[in-house]
């Protein structure tokens, strides 16, 4: 009884990761690179396979054009260093020469957002799009904005599209923008 209380407290510790852990464990390109492979992989990743393309990632290459020198480098420092290092956190399993993310890997999805770098950050955006909201409120009570043509309900109909359409687009680009959602790591 005592043994199954020390194992539940231990997957207790376990499961608590706390930011600065998890900073740390993305804070290497190599490891943001084996999150991103595994999320594409439905099956456990090979070291061999996933050392070749975060190699070919690095070097911004194809994999045919690598040389062993180059897949034996990022071979040996995710082997020795990355994956022991993200077994440990308990973000993959790593045995047998195979990786596979678990589910607390998933937890780091919320900070794997990946913002372009043309484009405007969504609290701005929203900030902006409450301001014209508010100033369309404003305008309708001063009866600046004129009713006739557009009705109080239609433009209250106008700011709340704005709204809906924003955050499909919203949602869309975090999907599309999360580690594992693309072709390619950012």
């Amino acid at each position: 009884m005592a043994q199954a209380s020390q194992d539940a407290t231990a997957d207790q510790v376990v499961g608590q990761v706390d930011e600065g852990e998890i900073f740390d464990l993305l804070s290497s390109h190599r490891r943001r690179y084996v999150i991103h492979y595994c999320k594409h992989e439905e099956t456990p990743a090979t070291l061999s396979d996933l050392a070749e393309q975060v190699a070919a990632w690095e070097l911004e290459k194809e994999i045919p054009e690598l040389t062993s020198a180059e897949r034996k480098r990022v071979y040996t420092s995710l082997q020795q260093t990355h994956l022991p290092t993200l077994h440990d956190a308990g973000m993959v399993i790593y045995e047998d020469g195979e990786v596979e993310l678990t589910e607390r890997a998933d937890q780091l999805d919320v900070y794997l957002d990946v913002v372009p770098g043309d484009s405007v950050p969504w609290g701005v955006y929203y900030l902006g799009l409450t301001t014209f909201g508010f100033a369309v409120l404003a305008g309708l009570w001063t009866d600046v904005v004129p009713t006739d043509p557009v009705p109080t309900l239609g433009w209250a109909a106008l700011v709340l599209a704005l709204f809906a359409v924003s955050a499909v687009v919203h949602t869309y680009q975090n999907r599309k923008y999360r580690l594992g959602g693309m072709e390619e790591p950012p």
